[in-house]
């Protein structure tokens, strides 16, 4: 079978949820084709499930949670990966991949895959071999090459990081790297009207890896797709919707689920609690659930209650503390602290921002301690993004 989706990104979550649902519409006949898995960093980790997925034609998401009041306990095998490149290595068969193959391109790159490396320049398109050092330099180049054997066929490209309006981002980027090169106009052309750049939301706590290759999944899972005229989607699955408003999806989950770990990471650093501490047992300790509830209700729900959300908010909370809750996951507050500084500025500081915009009479006193005890408040007003 064909693979037409290029996936970026090794990652746990990117497992068990892009890739399990093209696996589980394949079986329906609901997929464009499988998908090609493709790791952009040195990271032994991502290289060993590429190593696995290499030898395997597929791989456990063990599903463990609650759902509609019953206990969910299931292992699904997810056998849509076709393909597992490592660009250091499989560069050539990616490019020829997205020149002949490729409708569909989904990135999961972390908290720093779209920045830019010095390194990468315009010599990368004279010479087919060299491989681009960043996540938007690997993408410009293949776009390129695509752009050189098939002028007319653009291709879809679904970011799934937690950065705002992410296709619109991940675009700016690309385009900005084509004019900094520079290169022709008849392909920035390309890329603005014959690629589709989609802004999307994905939602799933994704606990755990199970080795050598698969994870550990709790039952939510969501991808929210903001429509876009002509893009070509991956697959069809009950867990995607495609909608007009995607702001209010990616609002509740950045203000209520992210900020929601980023507050529990943050009391297990400031307090030096135990190294392998989860979400679970920090929603255990009466004082530490306590001070999340109080922010929850007291400091982010008056925000979307003056944005006329306050049911679909409360609704959300109460979403949030289940999952939080959820007895099979052991989600390690370790992990949710990687990168934290900027974590809270994603996911904290602009809340803040929103409430001071609308000029509330709220003082979010726990929400401004933590921002300022980590630089990003200071006397009231922002630091530089740029600190």
């Amino acid at each position: 079978m064909s693979a037409p989706i290029l996936q970026f990104g090794t990652s746990r979550f990117l497992l068990a949820h892009v890739a399990l649902f093209v696996s589980e519409a394949l079986e329906r006949g609901d997929a464009i084709g499988g998908v090609s898995v493709v790791q952009t960093t040195a990271n032994p980790a991502s290289r060993a499930r590429i190593a696995a997925l290499s030898h395997a034609d597929h791989y456990p998401v063990h599903i463990r949670g609650r759902e509609a009041a019953g206990v969910v306990d299931r292992v699904v095998e997810c056998r849509a990966v076709r393909n597992a490149w490592a660009t250091d290595t499989d560069w050539a068969a990616i490019r020829r991949a997205m020149i002949d193959d490729v409708r569909v391109i989904v990135s999961n790159t972390g908290d720093a895959g779209y920045q830019l490396d010095e390194r990468d320049t315009a010599d990368l398109l004279s010479n087919d071999a060299l491989v681009p050092h960043s996540f938007p330099a690997k993408l410009l180049t293949l776009l390129n090459a695509r752009w050189r054997e098939r002028p007319q066929d653009g291709v879809s490209i679904y970011p799934c990081e937690l950065v705002d309006r992410n296709g619109d981002a991940l675009r700016d980027i690309v385009l900005g790297l084509a004019r900094q090169w520079p290169l022709p106009e008849l392909f920035i052309r390309y890329l603005q009207e014959h690629c589709v750049w989609v802004n999307s939301l994905v939602d799933r706590i994704v606990s755990a890896p199970i080795d050598p290759v698969g994870a550990i999944a709790e039952p939510y899972a969501l991808w929210a797709i903001e429509r876009r005229v002509g893009m070509d989607l991956p697959c069809a699955h009950e867990q995607i919707v495609i909608t007009d408003d995607l702001r209010r999806y990616a609002q509740l989950k950045l203000f209520f689920l992210n900020l929601g770990h980023t507050w529990l990471a943050d009391q297990w650093f400031s307090e030096n609690r135990a190294s392998q501490e989860t979400v679970l047992q920090a929603m255990n300790t009466p004082r530490v659930r306590s001070g999340l509830e109080t922010v929850w209700h007291d400091e982010v729900l008056p925000v979307f209650s003056a944005m006329g959300l306050q049911n679909e908010a409360e609704t959300y909370i109460d979403s949030v503390r289940e999952r939080f809750l959820n007895p099979f996951l052991a989600h390690r507050l370790s992990d949710i602290a990687a990168n934290h500084r900027e974590k809270i500025r994603r996911r904290i500081l602009p809340l803040v921002e929103m409430a001071d915009s609308q000029s509330l009479p709220l003082t979010q006193p726990r929400l401004r301690r933590l921002l300022v005890a980590n630089n990003l408040l200071l006397d009231g007003e922002e630091v530089s993004r740029s600190s």
